[in-house]
């Protein structure tokens, strides 16, 4: 028993003799090759600001650059791979690991189906048009600005400066609003006058007020007025027209002046904005006491 531990030992001995042998003639190369890792690093940065300079002339959008970048990026950290392997000697046990890649590809990719989607997809939303860095879109039922579309999500900024990140997936296989894509906006309002109102010096005054409060109006025609209903209380109407500007911020900010500017008016000319009247209709009789009482 003592001579098996005996030999054991100095077989153990003689194996760390040869890594610790193994390691002193290799020190060089694993020095190199930790060298050529951390350059490969700073490289890879380099590479990726000096792609986006080149591309900055180009036609394509700014997220299909910012993507082209990313891929250079980490070409360059596999060449650097593919160089420390080639350093180390490491050469055979590459192409064993090549020869597992296939199984462990399928596998991986089956554990990532959602991810890859979501890179494909926002490569997808890089190439196309329709949707470009500051559009005002709505998607998903979230509306705001784009700020940023990478491999995974598109981030839009709402009106309360919160941040949405969506899926690429979601917004590449749903429909998609883009509220940037014409060069104006139509801003919609509603309001309500009493049944006395004079309902032609009505329409009048409003088209008149709307045009004068907004600078891209160049006439009363450019802003349609329409009666929609005899409502519970109230004659009710519709405004509508157009602002250079499709941010729906700048909607909502020309929505607010034009019914400021319109309260004003029908203030100055006495003109009554009904809200809802209940009548109550109680019987003749009702403060007699009850008889016996």
């Amino acid at each position: 028993m003592i001579l098996r531990l005996e030999k054991a030992w100095e077989e153990m001995v003689k194996r760390l003799a040869s890594w610790l042998d193994s390691l002193i003639i290799n020190l060089p190369n694993f020095i190199i090759a930790m060298l050529v890792f951390v350059v490969a690093i700073f490289l890879s940065k380099y590479v990726s600001k000096l792609t986006l300079r080149l591309l900055e002339k180009s036609s394509m959008q700014r997220s299909m650059k910012s993507v082209i970048a990313k891929i250079v990026s980490i070409l360059v950290i596999f060449g650097a791979i593919f160089l420390i392997l080639g350093i180390l000697d490491l050469s055979k046990t590459f192409n064993t690991i090549l020869a597992g890649a296939g199984v462990a590809g399928l596998a991986v990719g089956l554990a990532l189906q959602g991810a890859l989607t979501n890179t494909y997809s926002g490569i997808v939303l890089s190439y196309i048009k329709q949707i470009r860095y500051g559009d005002w879109i709505e998607s998903n039922d979230f509306a705001g600005e784009v700020i940023s579309i990478d491999l995974r999500a598109v981030t839009i900024r709402q009106t309360d400066n919160n941040l949405v990140y969506l899926p690429n997936k979601l917004v590449l296989e749903n429909p998609i609003k883009n509220f940037s894509s014409t060069a104006q906006s139509r801003v919609i309002f509603t309001c309500g006058v009493g049944y006395s109102s004079d309902l032609e010096f009505v329409r009048n005054l409003v088209k008149k007020t709307i045009s004068e409060t907004f600078e891209s109006i160049n006439s009363e025609e450019e802003v349609i007025f329409l009666y929609t209903e005899f409502g519970d209380s109230s004659i009710n109407f519709e405004t509508r027209f157009y602002i250079d500007s499709t941010s729906a911020l700048e909607v909502l900010k020309a929505k607010t002046e034009a019914m400021i500017a319109i309260k004003k008016v029908f203030d100055e000319h006495d003109i009554n904005i009904p809200f809802p009247i209940r009548t109550l209709d109680f019987p003749k009789d009702f403060r007699k006491p009850a008889q016996g009482a």
